[in-house]
């Protein structure tokens, strides 16, 4: 019976955190799942491998026909549940689909946030996982073997990974180009909305070496400080304050102007040229637009940071179309290796039985050697025998076919027999 590549599984996009909780497998389920499939279909399942994150759970496995169409009895059976309430959620792929999907997954196009690169080590995890089960066999090992290949390149040559998927994210990014890494850095956050929350919490996670909140609210203010590891400070201090930090990012529902142009100039006299990342994201502008004709102050409006997201948005597409191309290209090698591999028995059975004519033919030419006949005359009859043997096979269906079927093989003769087909040419 044929052996075919199956994945199932639900993730992000075919089922809420709700269902999906329900199928998750601890690492400690592992084991005891790889256990139950082997239990349940015996040799029809030949392989398997479990990869379980928040956001999916999937078996790829190498199996049967016939079990494919039983593993969603079996997931609700393992995990204890009606197969009604997970099937609508659950996918199946086979074949090519299966190897693409197992592609696109380790590059990060499955991904809730695109291009992320945790998916790729947690299904190396699983793989080493299911080897230490011994659950793994040549099929799966070279699908995966070929997975982080593809992976990789995927990552090294496209923009798949670039990470500034929001305001926030690209201001962080902005204050970067200018400081490097803002460890050293102190940054004042102006307003305590979401948008200010938001920022805080990408600017938090650089660890920069002070972060201030001034809200109008101060008890907003101090939440928020609480919660990133900041210290607060009153509006009203802006004036004597602002020249001791870095990146100044703003987003309030001031109706005027915050920070004004005489304002900042007295900053940057007090800064002594150190440049500022000014970063306005508020509408109405808290930050007055001739601030960014100062030589030492960058300063960014909602409109620039867009166009920051708009950009990475735009190489992320291109990305996605060069990354589904690589992917594309490394399914069609990996199904002619499948395709290639699925002769191997039969090639195995051709030489076997040829090499049982040979051990015939060569033990009756020895038994007539051994009786004195002449050396010459037993040879020819040698290698008349082999030759009859030889196109046995051939001929007789060749007599015995329709005549479609006759001209399909005739046209494979030349391919089966190409040194004949050479000397009749001749």
């Amino acid at each position: 019976m044929s052996v075919g590549v199956y994945t199932l599984g639900l993730n992000h996009t075919s089922a809420s955190l709700a269902v999906r909780e329900r199928v998750s497998l601890s690492d400690d389920l592992i084991a005891p799942a790889l256990a139950s499939l082997k239990e349940t279909f015996g040799t029809r399942l030949r392989e398997a491998a479990f990869l379980s994150t928040c956001n999916r759970t999937e078996l790829y496995c190498a199996a049967e026909p016939s079990v494919a169409q039983e593993l969603a009895q079996w997931l609700a059976g393992f995990n204890q549940l009606d197969q009604r309430m997970i099937e609508p959620h659950l996918y199946l792929h086979d074949r090519d689909l299966a190897v693409r999907h197992a592609f696109r997954v380790a590059s990060g196009l499955d991904s809730m946030v695109l291009g992320e690169p945790q998916i790729l080590g947690q299904l190396k995890d699983a793989v080493r996982v299911a080897d230490q089960a011994g659950s793994l066999g040549t099929l799966l090992h070279q699908l995966f073997q070929r997975t982080f290949s593809v992976a990789k390149e995927v990552r090294s040559t496209t923009a798949i990974g670039e990470q500034s998927v929001s305001l926030a994210a690209a201001a962080v990014r902005l204050s970067e180009r200018v400081f490097g890494e803002l460890n050293n850095s102190k940054v004042l956050f102006i307003g305590a909305g979401e948008m200010i929350d938001l920022c805080a919490t990408h600017f938090a996670a650089r660890n920069p070496a002070q972060m201030t909140v001034a809200n109008r609210t101060r008890e907003r203010a101090e939440t928020l400080a609480a919660r990133i590891g900041a210290s607060t400070m009153r509006l009203a201090e802006l004036p004597d304050r602002l020249a001791e930090f870095d990146v100044v990012v703003s987003c309030t529902a001031s109706t005027l102007p915050i920070l004004g142009l005489g304002m900042v100039e007295r900053t940057t006299r007090q800064r002594r040229r150190l440049p500022m990342v000014m970063v306005d994201l508020a509408v109405p502008r808290d930050i007055e637009p001739e601030v960014g004709r100062l030589d030492d102050i960058y300063l960014y409006s909602v409109d620039d940071l867009g166009k920051v997201v708009q950009s990475g948005e735009q190489n992320r597409r291109a990305a996605v179309v060069q990354a589904e191309a690589i992917i594309d290209a490394r399914v069609r090698n990996f199904m002619k290796w499948l395709e290639l591999r699925s002769t191997v028995p039969i090639i195995q059975s051709l030489r076997a039985g040829a090499q049982a004519v040979q051990a015939h033919e060569l033990e009756k030419a020895r038994r007539a050697l051994v009786r004195g006949e002449d050396p010459d005359q037993v040879m020819e009859q040698l290698a008349h025998a082999l030759t009859q043997k030889y196109l046995h096979g051939t001929l007789s269906a060749l007599h015995q076919s329709e005549q479609s079927d006759r001209q399909q093989l005739m046209g494979w003769l030349p391919k089966l027999f190409p040194s004949s087909a050479g000397r009749r040419q001749h």
